[in-house]
């Protein structure tokens, strides 16, 4: 493998110059940079990663901490987050938080040691205070998806409340009067969210949301399954179930039948964050999709501006209801559903 006197000789230039173009200096004459950037791509040389970031204080890497991998929603947002982070010549360590704090400190207290020049979160809980600590240390920090009250960095999120608006419209309009969710975490940004925003659509529409037909989930699917059996043992069930995230809704379709009901027939299922599979589902299942490859890319373009010491405003993306035939009939394909605009907040 070559090294970087062997990029010198090959060039005819000093190892000084060399490193001199490799780290952008402006002191190195056009013609010796051009004989360095052809010696570098005739040899296929690779300079060190970690020396480099000795002598620049960069590594070029990005952490990711997100809530749960096994989500498809948090799948696709990584996804995203690595696509765009190559295209800026960064590189991406994922740590993933199970929704479980103590495991999200660890991947936290791991990458900061690591010297990563910035962090993207999506927190499973406000956890022990450290994520503070960290923006306090002048660390680049920006959340995406959830976040955390009080932290004052850029968040990328989508605004959910309208789409949770139109599905209750849609569940209305209908026939279905006892509308239920499955929420999640209080302790998460989103799953409190969700829950006041299906809980302020019912209100100004003058349906009530009995304590009975609010359950509580983790996000993950076994909570969704247990939520739904709840439901349906009540002496009088819903008649359409809200859960609040895709997980929990193929929990709660578990639960449906077994006990040998069927969707819509007996009762009604939608889902917040539309996943690929809902249309492959019997019926397919009518969600609320977020723009995640634009929240993807949108927070890794926010990091590094927070990491050129710049900061950029947080971002809101709309979401959107995407109608299928879990809750009933769809409606008229010509009354297609309006898109709402996104809104720019200061962080």
């Amino acid at each position: 493998m070559a090294g970087i006197k062997d990029v010198a000789a090959e060039a005819g230039v000093s190892v000084a110059t060399v490193s001199r173009v490799l780290n952008d200096h402006p002191s190195v004459s056009p013609a010796a940079r051009a004989r360095v950037v052809a010696a570098v791509a005739a040899l296929d040389y690779r300079p060190n990663a970690v020396a480099r970031s000795l002598r620049t204080d960069q590594t070029r890497t990005l952490g990711l901490v997100i809530s749960d991998v096994l989500n498809p929603y948090f799948t696709a947002l990584a996804r995203a987050v690595e696509e765009e982070a190559r295209a800026l010549g960064y590189s991406v360590i994922i740590g993933n938080a199970d929704e479980r704090p103590e495991l999200q400190d660890h991947h936290v207290r791991t990458l900061l040691d690591r010297r990563i020049d910035g962090l993207l979160m999506s927190p499973t809980d406000p956890g022990s205070g450290l994520m503070a600590d960290a923006v306090r240390a002048g660390t680049p920090i920006v959340f995406v998806d959830r976040w955390v009250p009080g932290v004052e960095v850029p968040v990328v999120r989508a605004d959910g409340r309208g789409a949770v608006a139109d599905l209750v419209d849609h569940l209305l309009r209908l026939g279905h009067r006892r509308l239920a969710i499955i929420a999640g975490p209080a302790a998460t940004t989103t799953g409190s969210e969700r829950v006041d925003a299906f809980r302020d659509a019912l209100r100004e529409r003058g349906v009530a949301l009995p304590d009975a037909y609010i359950g509580q989930g983790d996000f993950q699917a076994e909570s969704g399954r247990r939520a739904a059996e709840r439901f349906l043992a009540l002496p009088e069930p819903p008649d359409a179930v809200f859960a609040a995230d895709n997980l929990m809704a193929l929990g709660a379709l578990d639960a449906i039948r077994a006990r040998g009901l069927s969707v819509p027939g007996d009762i009604a299922l939608a889902a917040f964050d539309d996943i690929p599979w809902f249309v492959h589902t019997d019926p397919p299942i009518t969600a609320i999709a977020q723009p995640t490859e634009e929240l993807g890319r949108a927070a890794v373009r926010a990091l590094a501006e927070r990491i050129a010491g710049r900061v950029p405003p947080s971002l809101t993306l709309p979401a959107r209801l995407v109608v299928r035939r879990s809750c009933g009939a769809p409606p008229p394909a010509d009354q297609p559903h309006p898109q709402p605009i996104a809104r720019r907040s200061d962080p």
